[in-house]
This record gives structure tokens, sequence and C-alpha cells, in this order.
């Protein structure tokens, strides 16, 4: 239960439309799918501890009498086995949410992120209330059947301004490298019918030689035109080439400038995070509550020395 408060505390802001946990609609449907987990492993849990029960019923109450001993026996005996149902459930239910808490921070650490957990937000009773009230909507009232959503593939990290840009900018130089690329291909294709063309003109001209043997001057005449034309294609298509390579150095370059000032915009923010956190701390409500928790712990400590006597 302590991972739905942890999801409505430190992901309430993020900018999608709200839903009743005050998360978007995708996060709130991987809240659904775990809490339906979480009442699954609570339903074997009571039905363990209710089979403890039976069995007890069933093995030792035979008689319609028993001592003072004999029921002591029995209580104990069947503490004992509750007790170590109880805690295997609960230890088990810790190390699943360390594992669901793992693939959260995995994903954000992928993205440069660093999360934070409100340890002492676990235990508000209204967001805890609030949890209660949606699980009770969610599956005693309505009955619903499992969302079709709930089969989506896993978490992915949250979508800030500049990975969006930097996306975009991504997008833009691969669409630019295709635009170069199709240049290309279609400038050597033209450089491929010149060759086929001249290939073509000389031996017509090798014919024409023998043919008319007068006509050699013109026909040189235009075998140099078509050498001029097939050298000025070459010299386009050597041009079209180094701009293509000089187009694509300046846009790698431009990502990875991109990325630094992304990665500049990120470490700006967690300052700026850690900042407003101290001066938090700084507040007159702060220290109010840390006096009132220090108060509170002295009298506890107090409280125990006193049962301890």
């Amino acid at each position: 239960m302590f991972l739905f408060t942890y999801f409505s505390v430190c992901l309430s802001a993020c900018l999608y439309p709200q839903a009743e946990l005050g998360l978007n609609e995708h996060h709130q449907n991987e809240a659904i799918n775990y809490m339906r987990f979480a009442r699954f492993k609570r339903g074997l849990c009571l039905k363990t501890v209710d089979s403890c029960f039976q069995d007890l019923k069933d093995s030792r109450l035979v008689e319609e009498t028993f001592t003072v001993d004999e029921v002591i026996d029995m209580l104990d005996g069947l503490q004992t086995v509750v007790h170590s149902e109880v805690e295997s459930e609960l230890i088990n239910t810790t190390y699943t949410n360390v594992l669901l808490l793992r693939q959260l921070f995995s994903q954000a650490e992928k993205w440069y992120l660093k999360l934070q957990t409100d340890i002492s937000e676990l235990e508000n009773r209204e967001l805890l209330e609030q949890v209660a009230e949606f699980e009770k909507l969610e599956f005693i009232s309505s009955n619903k059947k499992p969302s079709a959503d709930l089969s989506k593939p896993k978490l992915a990290p949250i979508n800030e301004g500049g990975s969006e840009l930097l996306n975009k900018t991504v997008a833009c130089l691969q669409e630019e490298n295709e635009k170069l690329k199709t240049r290309l291909k279609t400038i050597e294709t033209q450089a491929t019918t010149a060759l086929d063309e001249k290939s073509k003109l000389e031996k017509s001209l090798k014919d024409l030689q023998m043919i008319q043997g007068d006509q050699k001057t013109d026909v040189n005449k235009d075998i140099t035109e078509l050498e001029n034309r097939v050298a000025a294609l070459k010299c386009q298509l050597e041009k079209t080439l180094n701009d293509s390579t000089a187009n694509q150095k300046f846009l790698e370059e431009n990502l990875v400038t991109t990325k630094h000032d992304l990665l500049k915009v990120q470490d700006q923010l967690s300052t700026a995070e850690k900042e407003l956190e101290k001066k938090f701390q700084q507040t007159a409500a702060y220290r109010n509550m840390k006096e009132i928790l220090t108060k509170k712990n002295e009298q506890i400590k107090d409280l125990r020395r006193r049962l301890s006597k």
C-alpha cells in the first residue's frame, strides 16, 4: 500500500491530465495493476491464516472439555504458525516493493534523473484513506475488469522539455540525412546514365569514323562536349558529396552541443531543487515540526524507560 502513497506524492506534479490518485492515466493504470497484485497476495495470506485456524479446529478440538494447560498449548502453537506465516508474507511484500522501486529508479537513471522519496508521507492518514477509497471504487463498487492498458510495457521515463527538444533535433537530423542520401542517389544515377551515354556515343563515333572520315572534326567536337558534360557531372557529384559530409559533420556537432546543454540544464534543475529544499528546512514551519518530533521522541523514550522499570 505504501507504494501508492509514494506515487501520489512524488508524481503529483506530472504535466498530464490528473486522475483520482493525482497521476496521469498511464501511471494510474500501473498503480491499479500493482494494487491488483497486492490484493491477490493479501487474499492468499488471509486464506493461509484461515487455514491455520481451521487445521487447529480439525486436529485439536475433538473433545468437549480441555484443561487450561491444553488450551494454552493450542493457542501457543497457533500463535507460532500464524506469526511465521504473517512474518514471511510481510518480508516478501517488502522485497517485492523494493524490486518495484528498483524498476522506477533504473528507468530514471537512464535519463540522468534523481528520484526522491518522502518516507514520512507513507503514514499520512489522509493519503492512505484516499488510496483506500480509490481501491474501494476500483475493485469493490464497480467490479471493473482489468483494463487493456494494463498490458502495456514498463513505465517510461518522464519526458522533460530538454529531452523532447533533443528527440526533435535527432528526428530533424535523420530527416536531413535521408534527403542527402536521396539526392546522392539521384546524382549517382545521373552520372551512371552519362557514362552509359558516353559509351554509346563513343561506339557510334567509331562507326561514323569508319563510314565518314571527313566528319572526324565534328565528332571530336561532340566527344569534347560530352567529356565536358561528364566532367561537370563529376564535379557536381564531388561537390555534393563534400557538402553532404560537411552538413553531416555540422549536424553531429550540433547534436553533441544540444546533449551537453541538456545535461547542463538538468544539473541546474538538480541544484535548484537542493536550494529549494534547503530554504524549506530554514522555514519556521519546518523548525516547529522538527521540535514537535523531537518532543514526541523524548516522550516515547520516557515511556519506554517507565515500561522497562
